[in-house]
């Protein structure tokens, strides 16, 4: 894991195009044209994921799932059999809450939409997400923590061995399916929300999609949303590797 970790922070931006810019300067005596064009690409590449209308633009391709009617949310026992709440990574060891792993904000959004879900409809919560770091607990169980302790939903069960969207739907599809479950709300982000929808559908499912988090609206940011911005290089990075993944996905499974 630490192996494939380094190799796809490197071949995926901003990584590659750090590399871009480290080659322009390398290349700078002997082949000045090239590394003309590499510095061009390195820091083209920089400045356009940090601006959020670029943000906006690229989500939209990818958030191709309506949101849930908020009329809707009562009826979902009429449609679904569970809940399926995607894992999104932790902190570690947060001293505000006593030193303990806490989900991650991304986690936190999806967490609070599908209590939300689970009050107005009454369905059972299924958490799904393996070890992160390689220790315990899992990100199941500090979802099913966290979603006890601060919104009041029991969950019901805990997928807790998967390390990607595609494992999330195989061995959630192990938890649920022999319980006769084969109709499922998932919840993850908007811009996430086809992966899953695809994975979860290979596994024998059929998906209600219950996206959150929609980076296409309007970024209502300043001067076009054409001045760079922090978050929105972290954004970018999400809906690159989303579409890799996508593109991925289909060639390998």
């Amino acid at each position: 894991m630490p192996i494939r970790f380094f190799i796809k922070q490197w071949l995926m931006p901003p990584g590659v195009l750090f590399l871009l810019l480290l080659a322009a300067w390398w290349l700078r005596s002997r082949r000045p044209r090239l590394a003309a064009l590499c510095f061009a690409m390195g820091l083209g590449g920089l400045w356009l994921m940090s601006l959020p209308l670029v943000v906006q633009q690229s989500a939209r391709l990818l958030e191709t799932e309506p949101p849930l009617p908020t009329g809707a949310w009562a009826g979902l026992a009429g449609r679904a059999d569970a809940i399926v709440v995607l894992g999104a990574g932790r902190e570690r060891g947060d001293p505000a809450w006593g030193g303990d792993d806490q989900p991650a904000a991304t986690a936190l959004e999806r967490m609070r939409f599908a209590a939300r879900l689970a009050k107005a409809s009454g369905l059972p919560v299924l958490t799904s997400g393996g070890l992160h770091y390689g220790t315990p607990p899992s990100e199941a169980q500090l979802m099913a923590d966290r979603l006890h302790e601060d919104f009041a939903v029991e969950v019901k069960w805990k997928e807790e061995a998967s390390r990607t969207t595609w494992e999330n739907a195989q061995l959630s599809a192990k938890v649920l399916q022999p319980l006769g479950v084969r109709r499922v709300v998932v919840v993850t982000q908007a811009w996430h929300m086809q992966r899953s929808r695809w994975s979860f559908e290979r596994a024998g499912f059929e998906v209600v999609p219950a996206p959150v988090g929609f980076l296409g609206r309007d970024h209502a940011r300043p001067f076009g949303g054409l001045l760079p911005e922090s978050r929105a290089m972290w954004q970018s990075g999400q809906l690159l590797n989303e579409a890799v993944g996508l593109v991925g996905y289909r060639l390998f499974y």
